[in-house]
């Protein structure tokens, strides 16, 4: 049965005054339509004053049945982490270059908005990557991903070594640039670019690939997406290395601190017109024949 969506949240990329013209003609379109239509604050700064609530994330997560994200993939991952314990599901308008998840191009937006709103759509759930870093047996760092996890060295041209281990077992003890721990939302990332493969959204896994390894045999490894990843940075590494989340999150990393990757229980929640194909999506972007 298609949910019925009411209050919709709008939600552009952070600063970017650009998207104002899209924006307001989405407004319009949504109150002819009857909806009500609730703001978030970078939204709200691409625009004239006006008497349409604004508020932050968290509270548009809690109020609304629907948010349309204008901008392009950046701003849906920011979106997705934000809005991860909120159940709300997400549409992406793609002002973006790529748009792997911002699938709705400007002059159709108010065709396939119009179409989402009449019941004629496909949802499908996705998967984030719950991270934690424990310091001397303390949480001294959490956040989400939805693209990818990458621990890398930083300001540095020396390698990093740390160890790995899945579900408590030793993988590898590595010398690298580094390694992204990746969602298959994440594998048409920075993980494609390194040489991992890619996972068709619907899959329950986790993608391991090391970037520039100095053993030329650490291939890439998928696993299983209920699996525990452990990263342990070696004495002598810090402070050349950091954790980032989606490519927007960055924390430093100290020696031995355990980093731990697993999959988050609530799934984010993605509308796509009707009709969508993900292989199509794949030729199109990637530019297959």
């Amino acid at each position: 049965m298609k949910a019925e969506f009411k209050t919709i949240g709008i939600i552009s990329k952070f600063s970017d005054l650009s998207v104002g013209a899209s924006v307001t003609t989405l407004i319009n379109f949504l109150l002819e339509r009857g909806c009500n239509v609730v703001l978030d604050e970078s939204a709200a700064k691409t625009l004239p004053p006006s008497e349409l609530d604004t508020v932050d994330l968290a509270r548009l997560g809690r109020r609304c049945d629907l948010a349309v994200v204008v901008g392009g993939d950046g701003t849906i991952l920011h979106s997705a982490r934000a809005l991860a314990d909120a159940d709300i599901p997400l549409v992406g308008v793609n002002l973006g270059r790529l748009g792997f998840l911002a699938d709705i191009l400007p002059d159709e937006m108010i065709e396939k908005l119009g179409e989402i709103l009449d019941g004629h759509y496909f949802e499908e759930r996705r998967f984030l990557l719950t991270t934690h870093v424990e310091r001397a047996g303390a949480c001294v760092i959490e956040g989400y991903a939805f693209n990818d996890a990458v621990l890398h060295k930083w300001n540095s041209v020396r390698m990093i070594e740390f160890e790995t281990r899945v579900d408590g077992q030793l993988v590898n003890c590595q010398r690298s640039d580094g390694i992204i721990v990746s969602t298959p939302t994440g594998s048409t990332a920075y993980a494609l670019s390194g040489g991992g493969p890619i996972l068709h959204p619907s899959m329950n896994a986790i993608a391991l690939v090391p970037i520039c390894p100095h053993t030329l045999s650490n291939r890439p490894l998928v696993i299983d997406g209920g699996s525990v990843v452990e990263l342990i940075v070696n004495t002598g590494s810090q402070p050349h290395v950091r954790i980032t989340l989606d490519g927007q999150d960055n924390f430093e990393v100290n020696d031995d601190d355990r980093i731990v990757i697993r999959r988050k229980d609530a799934p984010i929640r993605l509308i796509h017109p009707a009709g969508h194909d993900h292989f199509q999506l794949l030729r199109a972007k990637l530019n297959w024949g």
